[in-house]
């Protein structure tokens, strides 16, 4: 029997010393891989921040040990979240300015001003966010009020988009603008031969540029901010689009300081000073920090009536809107980067804007091609234009949520048939069987879930309207899932480092309260991340909720507020 015994023994310590060391076991989940036959796993195996292996518990378990060993007793794992469209650090460095979001009418936002401009830290008086379709009287507001109170102190107003603002005299003066000034791909606005203070698009560069930028500690900081709110989302990675020089540095500063973990994918904005530099360059990366080509405007918005349309907006006769450039520097730019490494990223909203951007990227590229170049937006395409996406391979770069929020007034401006080929989703998707969708924060809130949702079911956050927003142009959720992890992970050429949970990719994943794939529509925004991790290394945790690892022995704690790391 002691024979036995020690047979025994010796197998098993055998067994043990076979088995490999990792840095994190994940058992008994719901593990969705987003791999190309979406498959899902019960386990996964994490070290030196990548995936080791993955499959069912009771296998890998044979085969590897450690320390840190977390049952999740069926929850679901999807892959770290990517949003393939954001403004990150010009969101975070504009965090000291005053949020216009929400607001009702010109009264609430003048009564919001007034109180800002007491604890304000810098002489401006700056806000971002404010959207007059949200008011009882749809219309811009004009300087006069601004200028009674404050008239030796500028202030500047960004609408939501960041396509429009409103400025009092003080911050005119400072600019220089007064009512004979002009601008290509803007509108100084002009009533009764004066100005209004509404500044579109190229005009209010000719203001910004005056405005003071925050020093480096405080951007770093606010970066970090920023980023414990991302991972909070379940976003591990996202496409910053737009980004300055001076910006691209302090990523990396903050990076070298350990103070920036989140994976970001830069596009350069549409500098001329930059071109030749950046060509000669070509696609670079620094650890986490990759950029990877230029985000180009060819038109503005349509809530501020500056995107550019074929044919006048609906509720405005005689207008439709214009190009930010002429036609031939958008041309020119393109030809540039055709031999170079670099993508070509152009925001274009109007169905002429995306015409235009559409035959350019043709023109250039020629028939099918693995360039990935991308039009950011996409919301208004003519229905001859859908086809050029799939013929020239270009990627549409959407933002669902722009489609449930938009919904309310944008038939206003297109009226119902041109709205008809507006935010057309599954359309578009099916140009080149892929789509990757971001948010567009801050113009919409960071959440991915709604992102996800308004995807899915084409309602709002209210589960507005009842049977969706033009549902014919839903994505399933298999869809929705894929296009905020693998094929946006994709559109930056990153989809063998990042997007699905695979062997030899990195250990970016989320843990989450319910399934996505599988709980009533009406209940997914209710959906908890209990955990974020990026590179195997847990950077968010919710402690209302606490995961114990299999081998611990730990006491219920009660806690009520989220933990970030």
């Amino acid at each position: 029997m002691k024979k036995l015994f020690s047979i025994f023994t010796i197998c098993f310590t055998l067994v043990l010393m076979a088995q490999k060391n990792a840095d994190l076991i994940i058992t008994n989940a719901k593990i969705y891989t987003v791999n190309q036959n979406f498959d899902t796993a019960e386990s996964m195996v994490i070290s030196n921040g990548k995936i080791m292996a993955i499959g069912k518990s009771a296998d890998l378990l044979k085969k590897f040990k450690s320390k840190n060993i977390q049952n999740l007793q069926g929850k679901s794992v999807f892959p770290g979240l990517i949003d393939a469209h954001c403004h990150f650090t010009g969101f975070a460095t504009d965090q000291w300015k005053c949020e216009l979001w929400g607001t009702k009418s010109w009264e609430e936002i003048l009564n919001k001003i007034s109180e800002y401009a007491k604890t304000a830290p810098k002489e401006w008086l700056y806000g971002r966010s404010w959207d007059q379709n949200d008011w009882a009287v749809k219309e811009f507001p004009n300087k006069e009020k601004l200028d009674e109170l404050f008239p030796n102190r500028p202030v500047y107003l960004k609408r939501i988009d960041g396509h429009a603002a409103v400025a009092n005299q003080k911050a005119l003066d400072i600019a220089g603008i007064t009512k004979d000034s002009k601008i290509l791909g803007g509108e100084i606005e002009l009533k009764d031969g004066k100005l209004t203070g509404i500044l579109v698009d190229n005009a209010m560069l000719l203001l910004e540029k005056h405005i003071p930028e925050i020093d480096d500690e405080l951007a770093i900081r606010y970066f970090s901010d920023l980023q414990k709110t991302c991972f909070s989302y379940g976003l591990t990675s996202l496409h910053d689009c737009g980004i300055s020089e001076e910006t691209l540095e302090l990523l990396e500063k903050a990076q070298s300081q350990n103070v920036l973990k989140m994976k970001i994918f830069a596009l350069m904005k549409d500098d001329p000073d930059y071109y030749d530099r950046w060509i000669k360059k070509g696609r670079y990366t620094n650890k986490n920090i990759t950029v990877g080509g230029f985000k180009v405007y060819s038109d503005g918005a349509l809530g501020s009536r500056g995107a550019c349309l074929n044919h006048d907006y609906a509720d405005k006769k005689g207008w439709k809107g214009f190009l930010l450039s002429d036609r031939k520097h958008f041309e020119d730019l393109a030809k540039k980067l055709k031999n170079s490494n670099l993508q070509m990223c152009t925001h274009a909203i109007g169905d002429s804007a995306n015409r235009t951007i559409l035959q350019i990227y043709g023109e250039v590229l020629g028939i099918k091609n693995d360039r990935r170049w991308r039009i950011e937006h996409a919301q208004i395409v003519d229905k001859n234009d859908f086809d050029l996406f799939g013929k020239y391979s270009i990627i549409p770069s959407v933002q669902p949520t722009h489609a449930t929020s938009d919904m309310y007034w944008a038939e206003e401006r297109l009226g119902k048939e041109r709205l008809k080929l507006s935010y057309a989703y599954e359309d578009l998707l099916k140009q080149n069987n892929w789509l990757p969708l971001g948010t567009d924060f801050p113009v919409e809130e960071i959440s991915p879930l709604k992102t996800f949702y308004s995807a899915v079911a084409r309602k709002d956050s209210k589960h507005f309207p009842e049977g969706g927003f033009q549902k014919e142009n839903a994505l399933t959720r298999e869809q929705a899932l894929r296009g905020m992890t693998i094929w946006a992970a994709k559109a930056a050429f990153q989809e063998n480092e990042i997007g699905s949970l695979e062997v030899g990719k990195s250990g970016d994943f989320i843990i989450v309260d319910q399934d996505l794939m599988t709980v009533p529509e009406v209940k997914i925004l209710d959906t908890k991340v209990l955990e974020t991790y990026s590179s195997g290394k847990i950077v968010y945790q919710n402690l209302s909720v606490i995961i114990v690892p299999t081998k611990l022995k730990v006491k219920k704690i009660k806690v009520n507020s989220d933990d970030y790391y």
